[in-house]
């Protein structure tokens, strides 16, 4: 093993943090601490900023096709870790080791070809009637990720951020920073120049305000809770830094008359919201059903919860292991709870203990009689927990859909033609119309407080670049 967990990855090195600080990475499936990495200091991120900003001019000068050829030499070695990244998010995050492979590990492969493929299509340089515009890096991009998609996170913005020419300084999340340090060895045995993409772990509070903050940072782009992203947008404004957010969801599936089998969409459904554990942004959360279709929608739900055990990762048989920590488990179980004191009806689930016993594990929970004004029906809970919401109307369908803060995923399942128009009037910037899947070359974000920009795509590589006119179609 050529990576140091124990160490910060700064101008091309594994290197020691400048304070002795430890952080423990915890197992939520045994709540054993097995692994650590630095608590980093000020220092460090400051060391990271420096070298990026060192090597940003020879990185925006190297041509496309020669960063390209990197990214993909970088993505060979990364594919040889494939076992060791499944093993780390079984550990680190507690998923299953099914999921662990298909989405936490082999679905960032594609990811990253797709990149790699879409930006050697990219029209960087455009003849305008007087001028000539181009599209050039930004520079140093502070990339701060969150804990539930470990190395999913981190691609979706260190590898467009390098192959459009910026260099990178990552913050990856103190709960699950494991398989970033697989990342970073990669880059490192790929041969990418020093100091063009650089990794501090340690505290968001501490070391992504000073990222946020810091003079010789041009953009910050994060992932996270939209009270966090707000906070880091307001530092990063006081210096106008380029930002780029994405933030929280309270996902509606709305389930229109008319189909004969409604299994396919319970399977969507519980693949959205219960696989991770209910850990992702696009959670669909809100099951929006007719009320003449009530009964029958809560007797394929619970006719189907017992092919989604719950249990130690793992076991070949489970689909759902534990949420990622006792701060998760915690904020999850106080959901529940608020739920009932609302009115909410528990039609499965439980409330798990006031003490885990054994490891972060919580039970599907549906909530049915949810009034769409609910606390459970606004806020993001971020775990395996559905509210079941009625309607009479296709208006008011869509009307509850769009009563929300968030806006950045949703699905609509029924004929067709009527999905595809109520998908229309959804304010969301990601809709699933039936067994549509998930295109990554298309533009990923949300609308209102679901973020800012876009990733995934040409989208998510032209975030990353900024606009120059060149004005000089006069007379020669």
């Amino acid at each position: 093993m050529a990576w140091d967990f124990h160490k910060q990855f700064i101008n091309g090195q594994w290197t020691p943090s400048t304070g002795d600080g430890r952080i423990d990475v915890v197992n939520p499936a045994t709540l054993q601490a097995f692994e650590w990495v630095p608590d980093g200091t000020i220092e460090d991120a400051d060391r990271a900023v420096g070298a990026a900003r060192a090597a940003a001019p020879a990185w925006a000068a190297t041509p496309l096709k020669r960063r390209a050829a990197l990214m993909d030499d970088m993505l060979a070695h990364l594919r040889l870790m494939d076992d060791e990244i499944v093993s780390l998010e079984v550990q680190e995050l507690g998923s299953p080791e099914f999921f662990a492979r298909a989405t936490h590990c082999n679905y960032q492969f594609e990811r990253i070809e797709s990149y790699i493929s879409i930006a050697g299509t990219l029209e960087l340089e455009s003849n305008y009637a007087q001028s000539l515009v181009v599209r050039e890096p930004v520079g140093v991009v502070a990339c701060i990720t969150p804990w539930n998609y470990p190395l999913g996170q981190v691609v979706q913005k260190v590898i467009p951020a390098l192959l459009m020419g910026n260099t990178v300084v990552l913050k990856p999340s103190r709960h699950t920073p494991l398989t970033a340090c697989l990342l970073m060895e990669a880059f490192r045995l790929a041969g990418f120049p020093a100091g063009v993409v650089n990794m501090t772990s340690g505290r968001g509070s501490f070391l992504g305000e000073r990222l946020a903050s810091h003079p010789d940072v041009d953009m910050v782009s994060f992932t996270g809770s939209t009270r966090v992203g707000v906070h880091l947008s307001q530092k990063a404004l006081e210096s106008v830094k380029r930002i780029s957010l994405e933030l929280g969801g309270k996902s509606p599936y709305i389930w229109l008359p008319g189909m004969k089998d409604y299994r396919p969409a319970v399977d969507k459904l519980f693949s959205s919201v219960f696989l991770n554990s209910g850990q992702t942004c696009t959670a669909l959360s809100r099951l929006l059903v007719p009320e003449s279709m009530k009964d029958e929608a809560v007797r394929l739900i619970c006719e189907t919860l017992p092919a989604y055990p719950v249990g130690d990762p793992r076991d070949p048989r489970v689909k759902i292991g534990p949420v990622a920590s006792r701060a998760q488990y915690d904020k999850v179980r106080g959901y529940i709870e608020l739920g009932l004191s609302e009115g909410a009806v528990m039609a499965a689930g439980s409330v798990p203990p006031a003490e885990p016993a054994g490891g972060f594990y919580i039970e599907p929970v549906v909530f049915v009689d949810v009034d769409n004004k609910m606390r459970i029906a606004q806020e993001e809970i971020f775990g395996p927990v559905l509210c079941v919401i009625t309607y009479r109307t296709l208006e008011e369908a869509v009307a509850i859909a769009n009563d929300t803060p968030y806006g950045l995923n949703a699905a609509v399942y029924g004929p067709h033609a009527e999905a595809v128009a109520v998908a229309r009037a959804i304010a969301a910037g990601n809709v699933y119309v039936n067994d549509g899947p998930r295109d990554i070359t298309a533009p990923f974000g949300g609308y209102k407080a679901s973020g800012i920009g876009r990733e995934g795509g040409a989208a998510g590589l032209l975030e990353f670049t900024q606009f120059k006119a060149i004005f000089e179609h006069g007379n020669q």
